[in-house]
């Protein structure tokens, strides 16, 4: 089973359904859903019905995919997660394990203070040494300057703009990778 190690402010586990409270709090501001959902934010159903579920999918703790909670070292404070899947994994095409999709989800209160950078580069970090993955990438809305400040951050690179079909519906989204 792959672990994340602390970095210097944070620490990690990957979420289980058990966390639905963690996840429907986090979905509570229409700031931080602003990109994802057009702000709306999620029901406690909608956290038990749809986000739940598919997070099952692909929640594989031997490999590290799955969502990754991420945890304040000084007062265990839930900041937010970094999200690990292959690329696709809910699309049409086959999914390719050797590209792992990297995302993340922060409280507003956490932004602007390196907290995204500093767990997304942990999660990486460690996939890299632990994982088979040759390939690593991110989506995100082009408007998103948040969101892509992280993916350069990290040394990914712009690919394109693409249409990214998901069951939720349809995304326009930029696309980053490394290898």
């Amino acid at each position: 089973m792959i672990t994340i190690a602390p970095s210097e402010r944070l620490t990690y586990r990957l979420l289980t359904a058990d966390d639905a409270e963690l996840l429907w709090e986090l979905d509570q501001d229409p700031e931080v859903m602003k990109y994802i959902t057009h702000g709306e934010i999620s029901s406690r159903e909608k956290i038990h019905t749809v986000f739940l579920p598919r997070m099952a999918q692909y929640h594989n703790p031997e490999k590290g995919w799955g969502l990754w909670g991420v945890f304040s070292k000084h007062d265990e404070d839930f900041l937010g997660w970094v999200l690990v899947r292959p690329m696709g994994f809910f699309s049409q095409q086959p999914t390719d394990t050797n590209n792992l999709e990297l995302g993340w989800r922060f409280k507003r209160r956490y932004w602007g203070a390196g907290f995204a950078t500093e767990a997304a580069t942990a999660v990486l970090e460690t996939l890299r040494s632990e994982s088979s993955a040759s390939q690593f990438s991110a989506i995100a809305m082009p408007e998103n300057e948040g969101s892509i400040n992280i993916m350069k951050k990290l040394g990914m690179q712009f690919v394109d703009q693409r249409v990214i079909d998901d069951v939720l519906g349809p995304i326009t989204a930029v696309y980053f990778t490394m290898s």
